[in-house]
């Protein structure tokens, strides 16, 4: 990928690199700076079809849907999008879909703004009410190691699985003012 602005963090490219490497074929998103170039990647690879969501609960309908279409699926998504899909988690409790989801965190670290906080610090406690196991990357080198395994467990165990990126290691927002 050719970048013209700053280089683009180790640990963005590992992210893609695993899940490209664990067979998703399928990455919807919803636009988010975080996941930026998982989208640009997925964009420019043929052997991937990128779609742009509305809403982040249509994600897990589309993840299902090609599982059962005989495709890997990633939803990518920020922690505020986590409360839009918790009815639709109930599908992949009541089907037994596998799901992965790779989710850039907000309200934890350093954040600005007050609207992020309420979902940001209760993001990995809805996702494990709603059954969904949670795994956590930290620090830039465990990202490759930790995105692998979730495909593995979502995939080839049938688990439903979400990866929690941490706001320290995406950085700190900053509203600039002009």
């Amino acid at each position: 990928m050719s970048e013209t602005s700053a280089p683009v963090p180790v640990w963005q490219e590992a992210v893609f690199q695993a899940l490209k490497a664990g067979g998703v074929r399928q990455v919807a998103y919803v636009p988010d700076a975080g996941h930026s170039y998982a989208i640009r990647a997925s964009q420019e690879d043929p052997d991937i079809q990128d779609v742009v969501l509305t809403t982040e609960e249509e994600g897990v309908a589309l993840v299902s849907g090609a599982w059962l279409g005989g495709q890997r699926a990633v939803l990518l998504m920020q922690s505020s999008g986590v409360g839009n899909c918790v009815n639709m988690f109930s599908l992949l409790r009541s089907c037994n879909f596998p799901f992965l989801t790779v989710v850039t965190m907000r309200g934890e670290y350093a954040e600005f703004n007050p609207w992020q906080g309420p979902m940001g610090k209760t993001t990995q406690q809805a996702l494990e009410l709603m059954g969904i196991t949670v795994l956590r990357v930290r620090q830039p080198e465990e990202a490759e190691e930790i995105v692998s395994a979730a495909v593995d467990a979502a995939f080839l165990g049938g688990e439903q699985v979400a990866v929690l990126l941490s706001q320290s290691l995406i950085g700190r927002k900053k509203w600039e003012r002009n």
